[in-house]
């Protein structure tokens, strides 16, 4: 009996190591490229805000103008940073989960130069002043049905090896990247039809604008979080999730709640009443999800103290989860209609979006990237003390951002 079990922890370390072998180049591209991206956006950023005060700083520089380097910024940090660092953690997480290698990965490695390509062109023909200057889609038409192209060629083999794995349970974690793989898309393809295909009135295209700013979080960006979340918490601690009727709930939930949100951005325009009060509506309901997700992996986690405190992924995860419930929570007071007659042009949207995307979606990225990199490259990381200041660095920039656009825009 003995010898059965050590032959089958034999058989699935082989297994694993084949998976982590077959996605190696590809995943680290990702994360390499999109840490790149992530440096570029936070030095435009800089800038930007630089020239909120002083309107003279860099001048002589035609493409540093402060609105273009505003929406590069933006965008570099969207497409550049984020989109990788979720198509890596998606394509790791579904060959692990589904027990199947890679046999494209050399399709994927493809797909993703040209990804950063198509993303490198967009943002210069942004600082060239030749962007759409439709929120969060600023990159000129011709770009998106090449991401489009590039997003099938990365993720489609992920629903291949979902199809193909051996009949069992489904975990929490394929819910939500399943769901965020076939979101995107739908949402993607949507907006581009309506603000780049169809001539339709600039209202039409503020509306839809607003929608796949808003879809583009709560239907990917965080499902891909919260995937993560859900496959490191019971990792790393060696615990089952707490409860999965919470997490279908939670699920659920969220799949109800998301569609409907951006909308809200629209109060006060010229456009049927119920749109901005559903929007609106929306984001205070996602209080709901992030309150049950955010309950489960507590409870998860809780009396491992330790364990939080020797492992980088599980530190950034449980810091990510615990934003998104602050996050729930600020949008409960930021997202009445008669708030957002006062906020909507201010910082204050400037700094719940960093507050999602950043404090959200980036620590739960950060603790998947410090979990899965070790394991594709079989080596450890170069100094934990570098992570440790990563983390409380990061903290400490997400909550100066949050705090002083919110209060800013407030008041």
């Amino acid at each position: 009996m003995a010898e059965n079990n050590s032959t089958a922890d034999y058989k699935d370390v082989l297994l694993r190591s084949s998976i982590d072998r077959s996605l190696r180049h590809p995943v680290m591209f990702f994360f390499a490229s999109g840490s790149l991206w992530l440096v570029l956006s936070i030095i435009l950023g800089l800038v930007a805000s630089a020239k909120q005060h002083n309107p003279e700083f860099l001048t002589c520089f035609s493409w540093l103008d402060a609105g273009k380097v505003d929406v590069a910024h933006m965008s570099a940090m969207i497409y550049g940073w984020g989109s990788q660092a979720a198509f890596g953690i998606i394509i790791w997480l579904m060959a692990r989960l589904s027990r199947k290698e890679c046999t494209a990965s050399g399709v994927i490695l493809w797909a993703a130069h040209v990804w950063n390509a198509v993303v490198l062109y967009g943002v210069i023909r942004i600082m060239m002043g030749e962007g759409s200057g439709v929120t969060y889609m600023e990159f000129p038409g011709e770009v998106w049905p090449l991401l489009l192209v590039c997003y099938t060629a990365i993720t489609i083999w992920s629903l291949v090896q979902f199809q193909v794995r051996d009949a069992g349970h489904v975990y929490v974690s394929q819910w939500y990247l399943l769901a965020g793989l076939l979101w995107f898309p739908w949402i993607a393809v949507t907006a581009w039809v309506f603000v780049f295909l169809m001539d339709g009135h600039p209202l039409m295209v503020a509306g839809v604008a607003a929608w796949f700013k808003g879809t583009l979080f709560s239907l990917f960006f965080l499902p891909v979080a919260l995937g993560s979340a859900y496959y490191l918490a019971p990792k790393v601690t060696g615990r089952p999730v707490y409860s999965y009727n919470i997490a279908l709930f939670g699920f659920w939930s969220l799949a109800v709640f998301g569609p409907w949100a951006g909308m809200q951005k629209l109060a006060g325009a010229p456009v049927p009443q119920f749109l901005p009060y559903a929007g609106a509506a929306s984001m205070i309901l996602i209080l709901i999800p992030a309150i049950a997700v955010g309950y489960n992996i507590i409870k998860t986690v809780i009396g491992n103290s330790e364990v939080i405190a020797e492992s980088p992924s599980l530190r950034f995860t449980a810091a990510g989860v615990v934003l998104f419930v602050v996050f729930g929570a600020l949008s409960v007071f930021l997202h009445t209609v008669s708030a957002l007659k006062l906020t909507q042009f201010s910082s204050t949207g400037y700094g719940f979006d960093i507050l999602g995307f950043y404090g959200v979606f980036s620590l739960c990225a950060f603790g998947a990237i410090y979990f899965i990199v070790p394991r594709i490259t079989r080596r450890e990381w170069l100094s934990r003390r570098f992570i440790k200041w990563h983390f409380f660095c990061s903290l400490y920039g997400v909550s100066s951002v949050v705090i002083c656009a919110v209060a800013g825009g407030v008041s």
